[in-house]
């Protein structure tokens, strides 16, 4: 009978990953990642707006969310976009950078170190961090990065 009663709790427990995590209004965690091709120190975008995205190739969400993303990235140049790639697979990773003209800035970390530091587990998971480094907002999901409603929120950054 617990079980039953307890169960409801745990799924809203777990809906609560939303735009108001824990770490709102703190700041983020810092990191450094290399992959061999590119190394991110996130403390080096001190001063600016930086949209930290977790994403992987193989995930279905995170392609849908893409086009936008890019739309964004060469819309608003005072923005940095830092996209974490969970991906395992250097060759698959590196195909899908180029198939699909991926030209923000973009690391490999196969280990989800970064992620981890996030509570990130599912992607996409995109975190918007403020010029002194604290997290503003947390978007859960696929994104349409070209939304009047997200644009006026960046605005306000």
């Amino acid at each position: 009978m617990i079980w039953v009663l307890l169960a409801p709790l745990a799924l809203i427990a777990a809906c609560n990953r939303g735009a108001h995590p824990a770490q709102t209004g703190k700041a983020a965690p810092d990191f450094t990642i290399s992959d061999g091709k590119t190394t991110v120190h996130l403390a080096s975008y001190r001063g600016q707006v930086v949209l930290l995205n977790f994403w992987a190739s193989w995930c279905m969400p995170c392609v849908e969310e893409l086009p936008s993303l890019l739309t964004l990235h060469h819309e608003q140049p005072n923005l940095t976009i830092v996209a974490v790639s969970v991906d395992e697979d250097p060759d698959a990773y590196s195909r899908f950078i180029l198939r699909h003209h991926v030209d923000l800035i973009t690391v490999r970390d196969p280990s989800e170190s970064t992620a981890q530091l996030y509570h990130t587990d599912m992607w996409p998971e995109t975190y918007l961090i403020d010029r002194n480094g604290i997290i503003r907002r947390k978007f859960v999901g696929p994104q349409d990065w070209t939304s009047t409603e997200i644009r006026k929120y960046l605005n306000t950054l």
